[in-house]
């Protein structure tokens, strides 16, 4: 008998958050009164596709256990210096619990207007896909490119996309496409990672409200989306 397909969510959430300029890393700044994490960590628990929720920290971190609920998600004292040994890992820590063919949805901690409907939108295009998928959205303005902060040509924007999370692979396709990246900083996310393996994960088209909070400005916009839908933060 084939074993249902499993699908387990991976927040690296290691990040300080220095282009916001806050006192605390970004990711637990509030948000329409609830930490922004918590917003997050609240959309994987509100989706029954997913069998559990882990979030990657730093050892250090003095503000999760505030945090997190007390059910469906499990804290993993292991971040790095960056989001892609985080995510490695997190990965490396639950060697003995996932098995090679479960599903990771890895997902930005600063993207607090994820829902369950996009999670399952994600699940379902992405289907058996052998790279796995992303959620993104197409580029619908003009792209210019920039040198010495002039217009230098437009570039055509066919085919362009930005990319969102969460990003689902197999477990044993996401490690290894970890572990072969050897320059962090050219590991944007992680369909680079796979992409760099000659693989071209699937595109599932997302929405606007999963903005990722970069700057402070970022919030104000975050707070419209999450306003349509504002669960209560016990």
């Amino acid at each position: 008998m084939t074993q249902a397909p499993r699908y387990f969510a991976l927040i690296p959430a290691a990040g300080v958050g220095a282009r916001m300029g806050a006192t605390s890393p970004k990711q637990y700044l509030k948000i329409g009164g609830k930490p922004m994490l918590r917003h997050t960590l609240d959309a994987f628990l509100s989706s029954e596709l997913i069998a559990h929720t882990f979030v990657v920290v730093s050892p250090d971190d003095p503000y999760i256990d505030a945090v997190a609920p007390n059910h469906g998600v499990t804290i993993l004292r292991c971040g790095g210096a960056s989001r892609m040994e985080s995510v490695r890992n997190g990965l490396a820590v639950l060697a003995s619990t996932l098995s090679r063919a479960d599903w990771v949805l890895v997902h930005d901690a600063a993207r607090p207007g994820l829902t369950a409907e996009l999670i399952e939108k994600l699940i379902t295009g992405t289907g058996d896909h052998p790279a796995g998928g992303l959620l993104a959205l197409p580029v619908v303005d003009t792209v210019k490119r920039g040198i010495d902060g002039e217009a230098a040509g437009t570039v055509p924007r066919s085919g362009l996309w930005l990319a969102q999370t969460p990003q689902m692979f197999r477990y044993e396709l996401l490690r290894d496409a970890l572990a072969a990246a050897t320059d962090p900083d050219s590991i944007t996310d992680d369909a680079s990672a796979v992409e760099a393996l000659g693989l071209s994960p699937k595109l599932v088209e997302g929405h606007p409200r999963n903005l990722k909070v970069t700057l402070p400005d970022d919030i104000r916009i975050a707070e419209m989306y999450l306003a349509v839908s504002q669960p209560e933060f016990v």
